[in-house]
């Protein structure tokens, strides 16, 4: 099993984004509601922005999840904390599948932190997932991650947490399952 990702593409990915973005399960990711085309916009202004990017992960070349990075300063998570050189935040949303697999998350996961990791310039990882989505507060506890402030962000209350590079370097060989 091998995973890579790449940039998304707003124009060529556009109607699997879109698919996976409406479905019910994806509420927290916030577009359940976006027609085609808001989808395009939100993943445009991602492939146009210099802070904030978008990635497409793939396992074996078909497409499983969705990542996007984005430096906490030029965000208004930005807002809630103090700032560190080397932050660097994540959002991730794990694509719909005919076949769940145990350990699979786990596997996304290790896959979009290690490729987070390869910047040397990245010391700490940030994530601010909404505090309704135990599932995904769940898993950032399971790389590392240690909770810090509950905030108030654009469209929902979030738990703040943060993982250093050592932390996620040691934790993920666990994540495997």
């Amino acid at each position: 099993m091998t995973f890579t990702h790449r940039p998304v593409d707003p124009a060529a990915d556009l109607d699997l984004l879109h698919d996976w973005v409406t479905q019910p399960r994806a509420e927290f990711w916030g577009m359940t509601t976006y027609t085609r085309a808001e989808v395009g916009e939100v993943y445009a202004y991602l492939d146009a922005s210099t802070t904030h990017h978008a990635w497409l992960v793939h396992r074996d070349g078909v497409p499983v999840a969705i990542f996007q990075t984005y430096e906490p300063a030029a965000d208004p998570v930005g807002k809630t904390y103090d700032v560190q050189d080397g932050d660097l935040g994540v959002h991730l949303f794990v694509g719909p599948t005919r076949a769940p697999e145990s350990g699979f998350t786990g596997r996304v996961v290790e896959h979009v932190l290690a490729s987070m990791l390869i910047d040397p310039a990245v010391r700490r990882v940030v994530v601010e997932p909404d505090v309704d989505n135990v599932k995904s507060i769940a898993l950032f506890h399971r790389t590392g991650m240690t909770d810090a402030a509950v905030v108030t962000l654009p469209g929902k209350i979030a738990q703040l947490a943060f993982a250093t590079r050592e932390e996620l370097e040691r934790r993920m060989p666990a994540l495997r399952g």
